[in-house]
C-alpha cells in the first residue's frame, strides 16, 4: 500500500514537471521548475548525513511567459497601474498633492510630479505609458481649468477643475469599452 502510495505522488510529481517543461518549452524558454534529492549535500559541510530535497522555480522565465501572453494578446505592457499623472508647471507641491488625493480618494490610480519644465513631466509620462495627464500651470490655476491630456488619442481639453473627476472616469471607461 505505501509503496503504491510513494509511486503515485512521484508520478504525479513528474507529471506536474513535465507538464511545466512542456508549457516553458513550448514558448522557447526552457525549464521553470525543478527539483531533487540533495542527502549528501549537508554532509559535505558538516559531520552529519542529513536527508534534504530542494525545489527551484525560475521566477523569471513565468515572467517571460506571461510578458510573451500579454503580446500575444496585443495588451501593452506598461511599468506601473498609474491611470493618470498630474503635472503641476511650477513649485506648488501642495496642489499636487491635493488633486493626487483627490483622485485617489475616487479611487483612480494616480501619481504626481512638480516640475517647472514640461520635458520632466512628459519623459515620465511616456516613459510609463500613462494614459493620462492632468496639466496644472499658471494659465489653468488662474481660469479654474486644468488640462486634461489623453495620451492615446493625443488630444487635450480644457476642465474645470472641480470636473476633473468625473472626466477621468468617463473617458476611463469609455477606454475600457
Amino acid at each position: 500500500m505505501l509503496k503504491s502510495l510513494c509511486r503515485a505522488t512521484f508520478s504525479d510529481q513528474l507529471a506536474l514537471h513535465r507538464t511545466l517543461y512542456w508549457r516553458s518549452a513550448y514558448m522557447m524558454v526552457g525549464s521553470i521548475a525543478a527539483g531533487g534529492r540533495y542527502d549528501n549535500l549537508i554532509g559535505m559541510f558538516c559531520t552529519k548525513q542529513v536527508p534534504a530535497i530542494g525545489v527551484s522555480l525560475g521566477i523569471e522565465r513565468v515572467f517571460t511567459i506571461m510578458e510573451q501572453l500579454q503580446k500575444d494578446q496585443n495588451e501593452a505592457i506598461r511599468a506601473t497601474e498609474t491611470q493618470v499623472l498630474v503635472s503641476i508647471l511650477g513649485d506648488d507641491l501642495t496642489l499636487g498633492a491635493e488633486l493626487a488625493s483627490e483622485l485617489w480618494d475616487a479611487k483612480l490610480k494616480a501619481e504626481y510630479i512638480v516640475n517647472k519644465r514640461m520635458k520632466k513631466h512628459i519623459d515620465r509620462l511616456l516613459e510609463s505609458k500613462i494614459p493620462f495627464m492632468v496639466i496644472v500651470g499658471e494659465r489653468e490655476l488662474n481660469e479654474g481649468i486644468v488640462k486634461l491630456k489623453d495620451v492615446v488619442a493625443n488630444k487635450e481639453y480644457d476642465v474645470p477643475r472641480n470636473r476633473v473627476v468625473e472626466e477621468l472616469y468617463q473617458r476611463l471607461n469609455g477606454m475600457a469599452s
